[in-house]
């Protein structure tokens, strides 16, 4: 996996330069995510790998309807050095970018239950003081959290749950 970030990494920062030069980020990050959809499909693995599919046919494969010039131009670039298939990758590290460009940072906070939105706003707050930057927040619910939350943002993982409690009280009574 990390030769294939490797390998995408390049193709992403290239990717994310045309879109940003261009003012299109947005609609790149759509096309790029519709064409990593595509391409991770195992029937569409089947197709692209095969010798015989030509560039343009397989860009007309994984190009979403309506796709920009430039989008389609940077496809058959992928397409022509073989590398339509690391498109999920690509389409992750260019979220990534995108993410950082825009001072982003994207947060999912897990509780037991629904967080009232006073919680959630008093969370938020406390995130955008620690990293600098405004914050996207996700919200899940997961009941096996039994009490509180589990925040993760990027590198960042802040477990105030009660299974986490638990569970790190069982190592400290164990050990």
């Amino acid at each position: 996996m990390s030769q294939n970030l490797t390998l995408a990494r390049p193709y992403a920062r290239a990717a994310f330069a045309l879109a940003r030069d261009a003012g299109r980020s947005a609609e790149w990050s759509q096309a790029l995510a519709f064409s990593a959809r595509v391409a991770a499909d195992p029937q569409v693995q089947a197709v692209l790998g095969h010798p015989q599919l030509s560039a343009a046919d397989a860009v007309g494969l994984v190009a979403i309807d309506g796709a920009d010039e430039s989008v389609q131009r940077f496809l058959a670039l992928l397409s022509d050095n073989r590398r339509l298939g690391l498109l999920p990758e690509i389409a992750g590290l260019f979220e990534e970018l995108r993410a950082d460009a825009d001072r982003v940072v994207k947060a999912k906070v897990t509780s037991a239950s629904d967080l009232p939105a006073a919680e959630l706003d008093s969370i938020k707050a406390a995130l955008v003081k620690r990293f600098g930057r405004q914050v996207e927040v996700e919200t899940a619910v997961d009941a096996s959290l039994i009490g509180g939350a589990v925040i993760d943002a990027g590198d960042v993982v802040i477990d105030g749950s009660l299974k986490g409690k638990l569970a790190r009280l069982q190592t400290a009574l164990a050990g």
